[in-house]
């Protein structure tokens, strides 16, 4: 039996060879998790496809220049070529625009309290999420899921550390009270 990661060297190499049924076997493995990460950034379907058709196009055509580091490096790879999509996209037809804080607009963190998850289905989160305005939604996973500091956020998005982390704050507040009139309704239809 062969080991996943050479299963995945083989099928690098197959498309850097221009094998196109190599190309469609990697279309079908990364497919369905490349359009999870897509759709925490964009939220209409149709914007969804076209953003992910732009993106393998990228991956294919700069896939020569991916340097393999192990087993799961090249979906790693993808995914940020997919984030760097979504926030293109964003920046040009959402028009991103996230206004600056004033330093006296960052909220407490202090006061921060994580919402139990519990019970809560994955797909629900992550409706929730994509329910922020856009401005949350963009720091937010850029933070949580690509697991950028503010500082790095900052750049990327052309905002301050502040406004980042202010816009962190607001997002896990709209979260945590969408989280609790979820679990408000499900107690309620249980009654």
């Amino acid at each position: 039996m062969i080991k996943e990661e050479e299963k995945e060297q083989w099928l690098l190499q197959q498309i850097l060879c221009g094998n196109t049924i190599a190309m469609k076997e990697f279309y079908t493995i990364y497919s369905g998790y490349l359009t999870t990460v897509c759709s925490r950034y964009v939220s209409d379907k149709d914007d969804i496809k076209d953003v992910l058709q732009d993106s393998f196009i990228k991956i294919f055509k700069a896939i020569a220049n991916f340097e393999y580091k192990g087993l799961g490096s090249l979906r790693a790879w993808s995914t940020r070529i997919v984030v760097n999509e979504s926030l293109k996209f964003l920046k040009r037809k959402e028009k991103l625009e996230i206004i600056n804080s004033p330093v006296w607009d960052l909220p407490d963190m202090a006061e921060e309290t994580e919402p139990d998850l519990d019970e809560i289905p994955t797909s629900v989160i992550l409706e929730m999420i994509r329910s922020l305005p856009v401005g949350y939604r963009t720091v937010f996973n850029l933070y949580i899921f690509e697991s950028k500091s503010h500082k790095e956020i900052a750049s990327i998005l052309e905002i301050t550390e502040n406004t980042s982390a202010s816009q962190l704050h607001r997002a896990k507040s709209f979260l945590a009270k969408q989280i609790n009139i979820y679990k408000t309704i499900k107690e309620r239809s249980y009654e």
